[in-house]
C-alpha cells in the first residue's frame, strides 16, 4: 500500500519517475527520490517563473571552475510542465551529506545570493502570486500591524506576546538592497561527494541578503545544534532588525509554533 506521503501515480508518470521511492532526509523531510529525480510536494502552479531561473543558474554555476556553490537541476514534466499535482522535480544528486556548519551555511548564501541578484535584476511577478503561509508570514514580517493581528488570532499560548515583543523592537533601519535570495537556507544545503555546497528547495523571496542571513542563522540555531552564541553579533544595530524580522517570519510561519523555544533566545 502506497505511503500517504509519497508521490501519487500519476506525478510518477509525468515526470518518468522510474525506481524505488525512497523518503529523503533534509529540507522539510516530505522528499522522495524515485531514480535520478528528486520529487519534493507543496509547490504552486504559479512557481513556474522560478524553474527557468533556477534551471540556467544551475547550469552556469556547475560549467565554474573550480566550483564554489551548487544549485539543484530543476526537471519538467513530460508535458513541458513544472508543477504537477503541487509536486516538482530536481535531478538527484548521488553521495551527498547535510551540512550543519553555520559557517559554511552563511558563505553558502552570500554565494548564492551574490549570484542571484546578477541573475534576477528586476523583482519576478510571480512573487505576488503565492499564498502559502511562508509567504504570507514573509509579508507579516515587514508589517507589524500585520504580524500583531496574525498572531492575535493564533491558539498558541504565549505567541501574541513573543511576537508583541518582536515588534517593539523594531524600526525603520534599511536592511539594504532586496533582490531575489533564499528563504530556508539553513537545512537546505547539502555538500556534495567533493564537498562542494549543494543548495536544494530553493524559497523566493525578495528581500534583503542579511535578512535572509539573519534567518539561516536563527534556524541553524534552532534545529541545528549551532550554539546559542551565534546570535551575540545580531543583537544590535541593523543586525538586530533583520535578526527580528527573521524571527517574526519564524514564529508566524510555524504552524504550531514552539512558543518557549523561541522565547529562550531572548531575541527581544
Amino acid at each position: 500500500m502506497p505511503h500517504p506521503s509519497q508521490p501519487p501515480d500519476r506525478v510518477l508518470d509525468l515526470f518518468a519517475a522510474e525506481g524505488v521511492l525512497e523518503p529523503l532526509p533534509g529540507g522539510r523531510g516530505t522528499s522522495w527520490r524515485a531514480g535520478d529525480l528528486v520529487l519534493s510536494p507543496g509547490h504552486a502552479s504559479s512557481e513556474a517563473w522560478l524553474a527557468p531561473i533556477q534551471a540556467r543558474l544551475a547550469v552556469r554555476l556547475d560549467e565554474r571552475s573550480p566550483r564554489a556553490v551548487r544549485l539543484a537541476l530543476p526537471v519538467p514534466a513530460r508535458d513541458g510542465e513544472v508543477v504537477v499535482d503541487g509536486w516538482a522535480a530536481t535531478r538527484f544528486e548521488p553521495g551527498t551529506t547535510q551540512c550543519r556548519d553555520l559557517a559554511t551555511l552563511r558563505a553558502t548564501g552570500h554565494l548564492l545570493h551574490a549570484h542571484l541578484a546578477t541573475a534576477v535584476p528586476e523583482r519576478p511577478a510571480g512573487l505576488d502570486a503565492r499564498t502559502d503561509r511562508w509567504a504570507a508570514a514573509e509579508r507579516q514580517a515587514y508589517d507589524a500591524d500585520a504580524a500583531v493581528a496574525a498572531a492575535a488570532e493564533r491558539p498558541e499560548p504565549g505567541l501574541a506576546a513573543l511576537v508583541d515583543g518582536l515588534v517593539s523592537g523594531l524600526d525603520d533601519s534599511d536592511l539594504g538592497r532586496e533582490h531575489l535570495v533564499h528563504a530556508d537556507l539553513a537545512g537546505n544545503v547539502l555538500l556534495d561527494a567533493a564537498g562542494t555546497p549543494f543548495v536544494i528547495d530553493l524559497s523566493p523571496a525578495w528581500r534583503s541578503p542579511l535578512w535572509a542571513e539573519a534567518v539561516c542563522v536563527l534556524d541553524a540555531v534552532l534545529w541545528l545544534g549551532a550554539p546559542s552564541t551565534a546570535l551575540d553579533g545580531w543583537r544590535t544595530g541593523v543586525e538586530r532588525q533583520a535578526m527580528l524580522r527573521a524571527a517574526l517570519f519564524r514564529v508566524l510561519s510555524d504552524e504550531p509554533c514552539d512558543v518557549a523555544r523561541y522565547a529562550a533566545l531572548d531575541l527581544t
